[in-house]
């Protein structure tokens, strides 16, 4: 039996999906239980909600996804891909804002990077992700996360800034995926794609994709 140590799990986009491919299991259950006491007969309604377990929720929507060939690799992205591969990560700390969190690698010729919000990361604590009401796995705050390290941000505010605001952001991914210090860690993960073109400034046919993980887990 194949064992995961998840660093990373979306229960926001869990659910949300697991809503739309399996309405039934959002539902709640009924049992009935009886109790007879010889002179009253009582029953009482107890309701539980199926797979409260995020992990077999998780595993639910995979499932689901795979089946409906809507899981893609780093080459040839879907609306989803899944990766396994040498990563370095983190949570870069700029003044009091750790709400992003960061993977980021490079597989052949495509730069992937994985962002997501700090609450995420499973054993976070519960302030770890103070910062921005909206979530750092939607690309515009996803974005602007990356832009609080001064070198991204001069990408973006540079006397002559690339008219093209679609390079613009694969290059910050580029430049925050090479800017990750620390050792590498071997992950899998599927992730929802957010972002996904030729590198600006390569020239050699490399791409850069960029997306927000449903899970990320050691792979050893």
């Amino acid at each position: 039996m194949a064992y995961r140590f998840y660093l990373y799990i979306s229960d926001v986009k869990v659910d949300m999906l697991l809503s739309q491919l399996d309405p039934s299991s959002t539902g709640t259950r009924t049992i009935e239980v009886g109790v007879d006491l010889k002179v009253v007969n009582g029953r009482r309604s107890v309701e539980t909600s199926p797979d409260t377990d995020p992990v077999s929720r998780l595993d639910r929507v995979l499932k689901r996804l795979e089946k409906d060939g809507a899981i893609g690799t780093l080459e040839e992205p879907g609306p989803f891909f899944r990766g396994r591969l040498p990563m370095r990560w983190g949570a870069p700390a700029h003044g009091d804002d750790m709400s992003l969190v960061f993977f980021g690698a490079r597989a052949g010729r495509t730069v992937v990077g994985l962002g997501g919000s700090t609450r995420h990361v499973l054993g976070s604590s519960a302030d770890a992700a103070d910062g921005p009401p909206l979530t750092r796995s939607l690309l515009p705050s996803l974005l602007d996360g990356l832009r609080l390290d001064p070198r991204i941000a001069a990408l973006f505010t540079a006397t002559d800034p690339s008219p093209d605001p679609d390079g613009l952001a694969l290059r910050a991914v580029r430049e925050a995926t090479d800017g990750l210090q620390g050792p590498a860690q071997t992950v899998e993960f599927v992730a929802k794609r957010l972002l996904h073109g030729p590198d600006p400034e390569a020239g050699d046919g490399s791409a850069v994709l960029l997306g927000s993980p449903l899970y990320v887990a050691l792979a050893d």
